[in-house]
């Protein structure tokens, strides 16, 4: 069954680097790309304001191109990069798990597909609990819910 494949440590292990290896072919080419990815398993430094946070989709869409593209960074388990949100421009750094990222896109086709991205069990870690929870914590109708927590 597919589910057995994509919930396997193994074949999430595979996609990341995957997912890594056409992000590092991409920015040595200089070819500007995007990404949708399971927000999730996202963070943003600083957090984004709750009325930008609260409409993006659960699977976003994210365009690395000019300062952005030139902004990526890559570890063995995320990527980086700097964007504007909002009619603001609110600056924050993103950081992306390779797991996290559904689709790697160039000009309007798709280059990559993870059908890791979308599995649940994979963003029930402590971190993204607690990203959730702050969240919640800063939206302020949720505060009288949270007395004595």
């Amino acid at each position: 069954m597919v589910t057995d494949i994509i919930e396997n440590e193994e074949y999430k292990s595979i996609m990341s680097d995957h997912a890594r290896d056409i992000v590092i072919h991409l920015v040595e080419s200089g070819q500007e790309f995007a990404i949708t990815a399971n927000i999730k398993g996202l963070s943003f430094s600083p957090e984004l304001p709750l009325a930008i946070s609260e409409k993006l989709a659960p699977f976003s869409l994210f365009v690395l191109s000019n300062y952005t593209f030139d902004s990526i960074k890559l570890d063995d388990e995320y990527i980086y990069f700097e964007a504007g949100f909002g009619k603001e421009n609110f600056g924050s750094l993103v950081k992306v798990p390779l797991f996290a990222i559904f689709q790697i896109i160039v000009d309007e086709s798709i280059l990559f597909v993870n059908p890791i991205a979308t599995v649940e069990k994979y963003f029930k870690s402590h971190k993204f609990k607690e990203r959730s929870m702050n969240a919640f914590k800063m939206n302020s109708k949720n505060k009288d819910l949270l007395e004595g927590v």
